[in-house]
């Protein structure tokens, strides 16, 4: 990876490419960090961090703690991964989107793109909507009409403009803009969890016991050096699974053009096991926070014994309810994008037209049906490997709690921040990479 950014960075080319993408980065740290005007921050910070392993502290997580600290990009990049979950269904149910994505072409796009950026606001505004409900009805805000004018309004900019931030890091920067601030709000928090982890250690060392008011688990440093060895494991089994591939193998016929011979080499077919990358656990994570969005219409879902605290707390995530729906998410999604990126047909027929065959089947439709049950299959692995491994540290978070060590609270949610960031981390590096081969870089090449 530090090999590929160096080579990058010597072309000037990718160098503008990086130095916008690390710019854009900073304007979003940048608006993390400026609060709302009209909310007492301290004291929701406070109560979010209390939230532990809560579709509260879920999101929070993935705002980088804007969402604890009520910045102006507090609602993240949710509303746009939601308005495009429901844009790209709706395109396959309704036969008005569907032509206009197939057949409407470049212009086609823009009007999917438009109508996304539309759902986006009208999400954003609906959560905004419902994050002032909650930090209202704990008094956290200034009386009146006009700081919930200012609060609801500065949230819904925050989200429009980081979803046009994430256009122009895609447009003019490396990799997938929305994905990359994604990954920035995680790594963001880095510096937190580390000072957390000293700070366990250092309750361990004085013999102190954990409690709720300090929010510091205590912790063993034989148990830090476990839990950083599986993620070292871990992040080496989603680099080893990310490269594993299926190769068909194909054939091309001989032909004679004048009096020269083309065809006649074997080559292969490629079809990655992992092929919609992180995104069906970005679409899961983002589908699972629907809840925490209607908690929060109903602010007193937080006090034992009522109605909603109990359909919230059906969605904890260390719960077995919600393990089976993110589980069943993740294989959803994962089919439902290599069923866009992928088409079977499209496949066999370009074969047939430049004169290669899968060796054991006829060009045209066999071919197309072989290669769909290869990738069929190939989802199905894809797919159970993504759930087993972002549901890994939810089921050893939990034996961590029945064995009586607090710090198990948070680890479910650490491990879809490590698969988050890995997946995005190395998609990436495919882009650089795919960019400097496209200027034909020498060194890069060799």
């Amino acid at each position: 990876m530090i090999k590929t950014i160096r080579n990058a960075w010597k072309v000037p080319e990718l160098r503008g490419k990086l130095l916008f993408t690390v710019f854009a980065l900073l304007i979003f740290r940048l608006g993390s960090a400026i609060p709302v005007p009209f909310i007492n921050t301290d004291t929701l910070s406070s109560y979010i961090g209390q939230q532990s392993a809560s579709i509260f502290s879920l999101l929070n997580v993935m705002s980088g703690d804007a969402f604890a600290q009520a910045t102006v990009f507090a609602l993240s990049i949710q509303p746009y991964i939601n308005s495009s979950i429901i844009i790209q269904l709706l395109t396959i149910a309704i036969p008005a989107l569907e032509r206009m994505s197939k057949e409407g072409g470049e212009e086609g796009k823009k009007k999917i793109a438009a109508i996304t950026r539309y759902a986006t606001v009208a999400i954003a505004l609906i959560q905004a909507f419902g994050y002032y409900t909650l930090i209202n009805y704990y008094g956290l805000v200034a009386k009146g009409i006009w700081p919930a004018i200012v609060i609801i309004t500065a949230f819904v900019a925050g989200s429009a403009f980081l979803m046009w931030l994430g256009e122009q890091i895609t447009e003019f920067g490396i990799g997938n803009g929305i994905s990359i601030i994604l990954f920035a709000g995680i790594v963001a928090r880095g510096p937190s969890m580390v000072s957390s982890i000293i700070n366990g250690v250092r309750l361990w060392l004085a013999g102190a016991v954990y409690s709720e008011t300090n929010q510091v688990s205590v912790l063993h440093p034989a148990f830090i050096l476990l839990i950083v060895a599986g993620m070292l494991l871990l992040v080496a089994f989603i680099v080893f699974m990310d490269g594993a591939e299926r190769r068909i193998p194909v054939q091309y016929a001989k032909r004679v053009v004048g009096r020269k011979m083309y065809g006649g080499q074997s080559s292969h077919l490629p079809v990655k096991l992992a092929m919609s990358g992180v995104l069906p656990i970005i679409f899961a994570q983002s589908i699972a926070s629907i809840p925490a969005t209607i908690g929060m219409f109903v602010p007193s879902a937080s006090k034992p014994g009522t109605f909603w605290h109990g359909f919230l707390s059906v969605f904890d995530s260390r719960g077995v309810f919600y393990s089976i729906v993110y589980f069943l998410l993740i294989v959803a999604f994962s089919y439902f994008y290599n069923t866009i990126q992928f088409n079977p047909i499209e496949v066999a027929n370009n074969l047939k037209k430049n004169g290669g065959f899968v060796p054991g089947f006829r060009p045209g439709k066999p071919t197309s049906d072989f290669i769909s049950k290869v990738v069929s299959r190939l989802t199905l692995f894809g797919a159970l490997y993504l759930a087993v491994v972002a549901l890994l540290p939810t089921i050893v978070g939990n034996i961590m709690l029945l064995a009586g060590s607090s710090a198990g609270k948070s680890l479910s949610i650490g491990g879809t921040s490590i698969i988050i960031v890995v997946g995005v981390a190395l998609e990436t590096v495919k882009a650089l990479e795919a960019q400097l081969m496209m200027r034909h870089y020498k060194g890069f090449l060799e």
